[in-house]
């Protein structure tokens, strides 16, 4: 195997579907006490979700809290209650062509500006005749690091 041009550094994220974001805010807001950060809505994504944190500055890490736009339209994102989890990457396109050429399944959409700003991809929940290595059921985000993020994930 080809030497991989990218380092995982760490979980940038973790979200939580569901078909009400009040009940997500009850357990994750009320009672752990996280903060929420930002409001995400994208009608593409079908999405409508609350952005909360713990920790602060690079080790912070996100708890999406999902509910769909739509119940009745796609992607489903109420529909898997760990939706999907989100990886710090230092170098998301080199990623991103080192795991194709390898046989990794993207899902489609490519590269592009998630929801906290950083440019996201991510890999398909399951492989195919084409790009046979999928996430074996789970949808894995791929977040590019900022400077600051991948400096100090890198001396961990």
């Amino acid at each position: 195997m080809a030497l991989r041009p990218f380092r995982i550094l760490g979980v940038q994220q973790i979200a939580i579907g569901g078909s009400s974001k009040e009940k997500l805010r009850t357990l994750w807001v009320d009672m752990l006490g996280l903060e929420i950060t930002g409001n995400f809505v994208s009608e593409r994504e079908n999405v409508n979700e609350d952005i909360c944190a713990m920790g602060s500055g690079p080790y912070k890490v996100e708890v999406d809290l999902m509910q769909p736009v739509d119940p009745e339209k796609k992607p489903a994102v109420h529909t898997m209650p760990l939706n999907h989890v989100g990886l710090w990457v230092d170098d998301l396109p080199r990623a991103v062509e080192w795991l194709s050429a390898q046989g990794v399944r993207f899902a489609p959409g490519g590269i592009r500006k998630g929801a906290a700003g950083h440019d996201i991809t991510f890999l398909h929940p399951k492989g195919n005749d084409e790009f046979p290595i999928g996430a074996e059921g789970v949808l894995i985000e791929l977040v590019q690091a900022p400077p600051e993020v991948v400096e100090a994930l890198s001396h961990g």
